[in-house]
């Protein structure tokens, strides 16, 4: 019997901690914040090309840079952790959130040491991202290859 009101007790914590989460908000949230910063991006794009008369592929280029760049200075502020908890996938998704999940470990285990802190670290979450990507473009190219060659496509 002490057991079940202990089992009851412990409910009862984890449901007044646990946070509440409303899922039409979070959509929100990212649906804007992920579409501001793509809306900054093809702001600093058009920068480019309309006022230094810069090409597509270099000016598309340049605003990587300057995004990733930007989402790397904000996580040495802790800042990109806060817009990534209001935005969640909207912050998450863009190149800037990638950028965010290499420099976000090179930052925290900076404390162990050049190779052994940020070189073992610094790809723990981009990793396995940049690993699929990879082997699932080759996939689809190695599928894009055969179907040409059969002449189906």
């Amino acid at each position: 019997m002490k057991v079940k009101q202990n089992d009851e007790e412990y409910n009862k914590y984890v449901e007044a901690v646990t946070p509440k989460h409303n899922t039409y908000i979070n959509c929100l949230n990212a649906f804007w914040v992920g579409g501001l910063i793509c809306v900054i991006g093809q702001g600093i794009m058009n920068l480019f090309m309309q006022e230094f008369d810069y090409s597509k592929d270099d000016a598309a280029s340049f605003t990587s840079i300057i995004l990733v760049l930007t989402s790397v200075i904000l996580t040495s502020f802790n800042l990109y952790k806060k817009i990534a908890k209001f935005a969640g996938a909207g912050a998450l998704v863009p190149i800037t959130g990638f950028a965010n999940s290499v420099a976000s470990p090179t930052i925290e285990y900076k404390k162990e040491g050049e190779v052994f802190g940020k070189g073992v670290k610094v790809f723990t979450i981009a990793g396995p991202v940049i690993l699929f990507g990879i082997v699932t473009s080759w996939c689809a190219g190695l599928i894009y290859y055969i179907l040409s060659i059969t002449e189906l496509i």
